[in-house]
């Protein structure tokens, strides 16, 4: 026995040193960044947080809301959110020089807000004035400014550095957010619900999308990242044909509506590319 004893402990060792080794390899493997993809080591696991994040706070939320609320109640809160959307949506249809979109946009929030009662019906589009979807992260990529890396967000979700300076446009754009800083703590109050209601009405709109996502992905974290990314590159460039040539066009995308507020899965082919996922606001 103590001429076995160190040789099993050698051999135990010498296993445990083989696993250790073996599993920091599939880690590595699993993590690894590619030079399209460098920072997915940390986009891993926020996608992680966020997913558990969904599951315990909003998605159960989601389902509450839409379980007690009726379908007409649903649609006019959707609506009510669109049209104070629309106002950062003219802001960045000027600020890339399409002047006719922009009179379209500015009409829709002023006829939704006048006739359609604050937003919540609709009027606008039975007009004949569609819902464009423009922000201010597609105005920064039509003045040339590169999306940079994938990059995923806590609470957030998919984005860019671009389109992360971009959120912070929208959130200038956004009127609830001058609401909520010249108010006092009753205003207050009443804009952190709005934005609570807007959250969890965004999430109930998601279902369908989820859905896909969970269904038709081998690898959800590619999938997801791969649909952000066309969808991007869609919006920026209004739906046209790109140069391939061109790298800051195999470097965008997101989930986000096209040109109309359509909940329905689009197919585009181009760059080699033909999956594109809509979001409904």
């Amino acid at each position: 026995m103590s001429m076995q004893s160190p040789t099993l402990n050698k051999t135990l060792l010498r296993s445990l040193v083989l696993s250790i080794t073996l599993l920091g390899c599939s880690a590595t493997q699993t993590h690894v960044s590619d030079s399209s993809d460098p920072w997915s080591a940390w986009n891993h696991d926020t996608q992680l947080f966020n997913d558990n994040l969904d599951k315990a706070i909003l998605k159960p939320l989601a389902q509450g809301y839409q379980w007690i609320t009726p379908e007409f109640v649903n649609t006019g809160v959707t609506n009510f959110f669109s049209n104070i959307n629309d106002v950062g949506v003219t802001i960045n249809d000027l600020l890339q020089l399409k002047v006719s979109q922009g009179g379209m946009d500015g009409s829709r929030f002023l006829i939704n807000t006048t006739a359609g009662v604050a937003g919540f019906v609709d009027v606008a589009n039975l007009l004949d004035l569609p819902k464009h979807k423009e922000d201010f992260g597609q105005t920064l990529g039509y003045w040339g400014i590169p999306s940079g890396n994938y990059l995923v967000l806590p609470i957030f979700g998919p984005s860019s550095p671009r389109d992360t300076v971009g959120l912070i446009g929208d959130t200038l754009f956004n009127p609830i957010t001058y609401v909520s800083i010249l108010g006092g703590s009753v205003v207050n109050g009443a804009t952190a619900g709005a934005r609570v209601l807007d959250v969890t009405d965004r999430r109930a709109n998601l279902m369908t999308t989820e859905k896909i996502v969970d269904e038709g992905s081998v690898d959800r974290y590619d999938f997801i990242r791969d649909s952000y990314k066309q969808n991007r590159e869609y919006l920026i460039h209004d739906g046209k044909s790109s140069d391939d040539s061109d790298p800051d066009l195999n470097d965008e995308s997101s989930f986000g509506d096209t040109k109309a507020n359509s909940p329905t899965p689009v197919t585009k082919k181009a760059s080699g590319k033909s999956l594109k996922l809509s979001e409904p606001k």
